[in-house]
């Protein structure tokens, strides 16, 4: 963990507000600031009259209606002399200073599976609870599970069938080598209820939108407390003039895509760029171990839309470089048009899955077709040669018996 703070001190100089006022020249006020009317803000007591405003307030973790989290969880994160709590969420998990013996975690997203499976690695012992029967439940099922097995092996317990968390409380027990209270959770699985005890609990089961406490309603900005503030497809707000980006208005909770949206929003606001939310294509990954990482449509997507669609796949156990580092558990799947070569969507699970969609939502974002995919030189032996296999077994498919045979009879001619 000290590693992990060495390195995010270094990486929080890019987003910290003395670059942004030393290096890039912008005006920084530090402050809570409210909206006094439709064109004002104040903040630290100064009033800020504005032409046009972007509202980037991010979001938060959500804690779950757990008799007793919520007081565990504000004891652990408050200063005194008493043994604090690990009740956490992501962003205060990376304050650990010890190594817990057991922690569980409430979620099988993409947060909770991370953090789970690096504390397992690190000699922790991990347990994943969640209620969905399944983990990762947006991505291909075949491919969450390839997943899953990794961190069985590495020794993570799952037990996503539980019908009700009932509480959690301190046992009065202190460990004598961390230094970690104690904790026992009570829960309801198979229709009993269960204990587990535990010296760590991280909550992962979402965000919620930062929408409170900025008097949006003077600036007549409409927000919803569930899913944020209400964009039209310009990212502007009910008040024309007010724009937003990010995890406080956006289904997309990444870095990067708050990082595209206000790239649009500047465009749209200063420049009267045209630039659509609709149009966003983000691709996103989670970084276990293997990798699993997605862009476009999943085949669920499509299913509900009435989209009819064909799957080529490339698996990594016939790749040679894969083989040759024995590392061969994954595949990468392309969901492309019917009638076309048209990228629907694609999922790569495997080593540098995050790495490899980089490339896949490149082509689907000009235009690219599989067959074309096929015909992209890769350096050999690398494991992002797969993105081309997939685009021959494409180009297998046109070659229908009427094609097949007039090829063979111009072979013929030519001997």
């Amino acid at each position: 963990m000290e590693r992990v703070r060495r390195i995010r001190s270094v990486i929080s100089h890019h987003d910290s507000a003395e670059r942004y006022s030393k290096d890039l020249g912008v005006e920084i006020f530090i402050g809570r600031a409210k909206f006094l009317s439709e064109r004002s803000v104040i903040v630290n007591g100064r009033t800020l009259e504005f032409k046009r405003a972007v509202i980037c307030t991010g979001g938060y973790p959500s804690l779950i209606p757990l008799p007793g989290l919520k007081e565990l969880y504000d004891l652990g994160i408050n200063p005194g002399d008493q043994p604090r709590p690990a009740v956490m969420t992501n962003e205060t998990f990376f304050n650990l200073t010890t190594q817990p013996k057991h922690m569980v975690v409430v979620g099988a997203g993409v947060i909770g599976l991370e953090l789970a499976q690096s504390l397992q690695r690190l000699g922790s012992s991990v347990t994943v609870f969640a209620r969905s029967g399944k983990i990762l439940p947006k991505e291909d099922e075949d491919m969450a599970l390839l997943v899953q097995k990794q961190m069985e092996d590495d020794g993570v317990t799952f037990r996503l069938s539980v019908q009700k968390y009932i509480s959690i409380e301190l046992t009065g027990n202190v460990d004598e080598e961390n230094g970690l209270p104690e904790m026992k959770i009570t829960i309801t699985e198979n229709g009993s209820n269960t204990d587990l005890v535990c010296d760590a609990l991280l909550i992962a089961t979402g965000r919620r939108p930062n929408v409170t406490g900025m008097d949006l309603e003077k600036a007549k900005v409409k927000y919803d407390d569930k899913t944020g503030i209400i964009i039209n497809d310009k990212f502007q707000t009910s008040n024309s003039r007010v724009f937003s980006a990010g995890d406080c208005c956006s289904q997309y909770k990444f870095t990067h895509a708050a990082d595209f949206m206000a790239r649009a929003v500047i465009r749209n606001a200063l420049f009267f760029g045209k630039e659509k939310h609709s149009a966003l294509l983000v691709p996103y990954a989670t970084f276990t171990a293997p990798e699993i990482a997605s862009v476009g449509l999943y085949g669920s997507d499509l299913d509900k839309k009435g989209i009819k669609y064909r799957v080529f796949e490339k698996h990594f156990k016939d790749n040679d470089r894969s083989i040759c580092d024995s590392d061969t558990v994954g595949l990468i799947r392309y969901r492309v048009d019917a009638k076309s070569d048209k990228i629907l969507g694609a999922s790569i699970v495997g080593t540098g899955a995050g790495n490899m969609i980089g490339e896949v939502t490149l082509a689907m974002q000009s235009g690219t077709g599989l067959s074309q995919m096929a015909s992209v030189i890769h350096p050999y032996p690398t494991k992002s040669e797969v993105l081309r296999q997939a685009g021959d077994l494409f180009n297998k498919t046109k070659l229908t018996p009427s094609s097949k045979k007039l090829l063979r009879g111009l072979i013929k001619a030519q001997r």
